[in-house]
């Protein structure tokens, strides 16, 4: 989410209603034929004189076709953007990428009901991660899940990136993120401990590249309130970005390694402290107490007694330096 700065791709400036496809799938999101079952035989739309209520006009997608509704803050944006790339990235592959994300295709009405949904689809790839980790998941590994064949499963989702995508954005939607309005601390600390047990439950996500975060819609949401619990606290934008990857980078990081040393508990069947209680010989027959003077002077004061401090004890010590952070941002500069 905060590496490199990533091209722009403007879902809704090129059209909504028929976005194209590679030829290698059956997806699209192509809304034609639900559309003719509402059209009367001449070709106007049904309607009941009384009954039918005016639809809310649909909000625009994308910088630009906000900007050219005039929406005013993505009129700002779609100029920062263009300064920013002189090209908009626009593959058949991305394309249909994130029109799953953002505008998946409607469950059939018509002919014979499909034996699955996406979000059955969805739902098996997730269940295949959570037993086997992203290492096992594979197209024919999620339609032996499904109980159908694996090529029946392209007629829901071209392959098996968009279909993490979809895993990722379905396991995002479970975040109970901090409302607008909230103290910044309880705000961020909430975000964070969201996060940190989100990894817990699903930790197939930290097998991701988190870099490179699908652009979906609850993962979106999740920057927003990150982004949204510190932009009032008079840090600057970019303090806020690189506040946020701070916080975000250390409950990935942490929850990384809690999985991992989980992961080896349960296949050794020996805990942290007693793996470390096997290998005690090796400070009375190896540690070099002149090659490591600092480490010896920590140890002898006790400074690695303590048992490594829980999840809640190293955020608030995190918070308390964002907190300095706020008070040097707010304090001016020295007279």
């Amino acid at each position: 989410m905060y590496g490199k700065r990533q091209a722009l791709v403007l879902p809704g400036s090129s059209g909504r209603d028929a976005t194209e496809v590679g030829e290698d799938t059956h997806v699209t999101t192509d809304r034609t034929d639900e559309r003719d079952g509402d059209l009367a035989p001449s070709g106007t739309p049904q309607t009941s004189p009384a009954t039918q209520e005016p639809e809310e006009p649909e909000r625009p997608l994308g910088v630009v076709a906000a900007a050219d509704a005039g929406v005013a803050s993505a009129v700002q944006a779609a100029e920062h953007a263009r300064a920013q790339f002189t090209e908009v990235v626009r593959t058949p592959e991305i394309t249909r990428r994130l029109a799953l994300l953002w505008d998946p295709p409607a469950p059939a009405t018509r002919g014979r009901k499909p034996r699955l949904t996406l979000d059955d689809v969805v739902r098996a790839g997730t269940a295949v991660a959570q037993e086997g980790g992203l290492d096992a998941l594979s197209m024919r590994r999620v339609a032996t899940e499904l109980g159908v064949g694996a090529m029946s499963l392209y007629t829901y989702v071209p392959g098996r990136t968009e279909l993490v995508d979809l895993m990722i954005d379905r396991a995002y939607a479970e975040l109970d993120l901090p409302a607008a309005g909230a103290p910044w601390r309880a705000a961020l600390a909430q975000y964070a401990h969201e996060l940190w047990n989100l990894y817990l439950r699903h930790p197939w996500i930290l097998q991701t590249n988190m870099w490179r975060a699908p652009l979906a819609p609850h993962v979106l949401d999740a920057q927003e309130a990150g982004l949204r619990t510190i932009v009032d606290t008079g840090l600057s934008e970019l303090q806020v970005v690189d506040t946020l990857g701070l916080v975000d980078n250390y409950v990935q990081g942490l929850a990384r390694a809690t999985v991992a040393e989980r992961t080896e508990r349960d296949a050794t069947g020996v805990g942290n402290d007693e793996y470390w209680t096997t290998l005690g010989s090796f400070w009375e027959d190896w540690f070099d107490v002149e090659r490591y003077p600092v480490m010896t002077r920590v140890y002898v004061a006790g400074g690695f007694d303590a048992p490594q401090g829980p999840f809640d004890a190293s955020l608030d010590r995190l918070l308390d330096a964002v907190e300095m952070a706020i008070d040097r941002a707010n304090s001016g500069p020295a007279g």
